[in-house]
């Protein structure tokens, strides 16, 4: 398991730097292109996974753990759902920020920097389909085996967030001492969303749900211009809906 996370880390970090960074200083490459080849760099997880599979579980093949992992029931009025929620989160962080600004609650709203119908397919193709099968995947099952839900989400939670860090310095409009906010509030939320993610696929073990959730949080960043106290709300926001998720988990409701 370590193994995995060190090889992914180092994988997306080498091509993050290597991949964009040749393309955007060396060949000037025009923003679709730069996007297009970040969404490469986030299949990092599940490049990894696939090259160094034989050595994390002889046991199975690689095509039966794909499988495996999405054999698990599909409700979609609850897909839609939890995706709801999530997007829905993210929004009402926004307005709240501005609120607080005395501004208008729409005016964190932006048009986004690509058509509606190509926002979608680069949200779809980079993280939620890039990595869920190694961080839900893989790693879930892994550190479900040692730890409790709650520990084994907030361990998840946090090697996906600081696989993020070379994003952090090179695409981030944060710097100084605004970066330490930044990192708390990136590593905050994604142990919620983790924990959200988990509740779900616990009790439905398929990752299209995980899939769904990572891009409705993703999706929504499309139509934000965000700034430091957006993620402070935001913060507060997913660790209330987390809370939320662990009442329902607790209480063994039917529906989530």
């Amino acid at each position: 398991m370590r193994k995995y996370v060190v090889k992914t880390y180092l994988t997306f970090w080498v091509m993050v730097l290597g991949i964009c960074g040749t393309a955007s200083m060396v060949f000037h490459a025009p923003p679709l292109v730069m996007r297009l080849l970040s969404n490469l760099c986030a299949w990092s997880p599940t490049i990894v996974l696939a090259v160094i599979w034989r050595r994390l579980r002889k046991e199975q093949s690689f095509g039966a753990f794909v499988r495996h992992c999405f054999e698990g029931k599909i409700k979609p009025v609850l897909l839609l759902a939890v995706m709801l929620v999530v997007f829905c989160g993210v929004m009402t962080s926004a307005a709240l920020s501005a609120l607080t600004q005395g501004r208008e609650a729409g005016s964190y709203l932006a048009a986004g920097g690509y058509p509606l119908i190509a926002s979608f397919f680069l949200s779809l193709t980079s993280g939620p389909t890039g990595e869920e099968l190694g961080w839900r995947g893989y790693l879930r099952e892994e550190l479900a085996k040692k730890y409790s839900f709650v520990k084994s989400a907030l361990i998840q939670g946090t090697v996906w967030a600081f696989w993020h860090t070379v994003l952090w310095f090179v695409d981030s409009d944060f710097t100084g001492f605004a970066m330490i906010p930044y990192v708390l509030a990136n590593v905050i939320v994604m142990c919620c969303l983790a924990i959200i993610m988990n509740t779900v696929l616990e009790k439905y073990p398929n990752l299209l749900y995980a899939v769904g959730i990572h891009f409705a949080f993703n999706f929504a960043y499309c139509f934000l211009q965000t700034d430091i106290l957006f993620y402070m709300i935001l913060c507060v926001v997913f660790v209330i809906i987390a809370g939320l998720f662990l009442i329902l988990r607790k209480k063994g409701k039917e529906d989530i």
